[in-house]
């Protein structure tokens, strides 16, 4: 285990908090710096978001099983995935089969300059600096085009990033969706009001003092990005309700129920 974070040339730097860093520290890795530890302390103090941001990465873990273990698949590419840290998509994927392909895209190049260098001695896994509404630059980007073969059953992640998509985000699944082939799977959760306003509040009031956007949506607009899609058992539900058998229970109930979480087969 490393004894801190490596010391990487972005466009960001150690003065500022930084989103990806500030996941990273709530999920245990350590590829953040002081400053990020500083305002995560702070934010813990006042709300459960470290329990919110693990509920998440918990989903992500057990979709990925999933789709190993029961679906055969050996793809993915995870959007907007941040640091790849503690219980990421290739290390829980490889643990099954090392040769299970992983591209995770981020258009923050701090995060972005972290996973290249915890990357760099993975051949089956990879990191393309895009912004995910350019689908058509992400699926053409030869890391992608490398590691993926879209004519095989590919496992699309969509985990904690469509709050981020203010304008749009139904074309931005629509067109993910109609690069996969039959077999494929399209894994997504989303924030939401609709159960715990206040907390949620805490969360949009964090990203906006770093100049992030987060936009809420109720269950009936997270329903419009998995409509035609043959849902996994048992459906769009909490994230943290989502097939949780044998997981521990969250510590915070408000936590466990500010995220939807979903599983369709294309």
């Amino acid at each position: 285990m490393q004894d801190g974070p490596k010391r990487v040339t972005t466009n960001g730097d150690s003065e500022r908090p930084n989103v990806a860093r500030l996941f990273d520290y709530y999920l245990g890795g350590a590829h953040n710096f002081a400053v990020d530890r500083a305002l995560a302390e702070e934010s813990i103090k006042k709300f459960p978001v470290a329990e919110m941001v693990r509920t998440i990465r918990s989903f992500s873990r057990r979709v990925v099983r999933l789709c190993v273990e029961e679906m055969g698949i050996r793809q993915f590419l995870d959007l907007g995935s941040g640091i790849p840290t503690a219980g990421n998509v290739h290390e829980v994927a490889q643990s099954i089969d090392p040769s299970c392909n992983v591209v995770y895209v981020d258009h923050d190049p701090v995060a972005v300059a972290h996973a290249r260098t915890m990357l760099r001695d993975n051949l089956n896994a990879a990191i393309v600096q895009s912004d995910i509404r350019d689908v058509g630059a992400v699926l053409r980007h030869p890391e992608t085009r490398r590691l993926i073969d879209f004519t095989q059953p590919t496992a699309v992640l969509m985990v904690g990033i469509l709050p981020y998509i203010v304008d749009e985000p139904a074309g931005v699944v629509a067109r993910y969706r109609a690069a996969l082939c039959e077999g494929s799977v399209l894994a997504l959760t989303h924030l939401t009001k609709d159960v715990e306003p206040e907390l949620v509040d805490h969360i949009v009031d964090l990203a906006d003092g770093m100049e992030s956007e987060l936009m809420p949506r109720s269950k009936q607009d997270v329903e419009e990005f998995v409509s035609g899609l043959k849902l996994l058992e048992p459906g769009l539900v909490l994230a943290a309700h989502w097939r949780a058998d044998g997981e521990l229970p969250g510590t915070s109930a408000a936590a466990d129920a500010s995220t939807y979480g979903a599983v369709g087969i294309i």
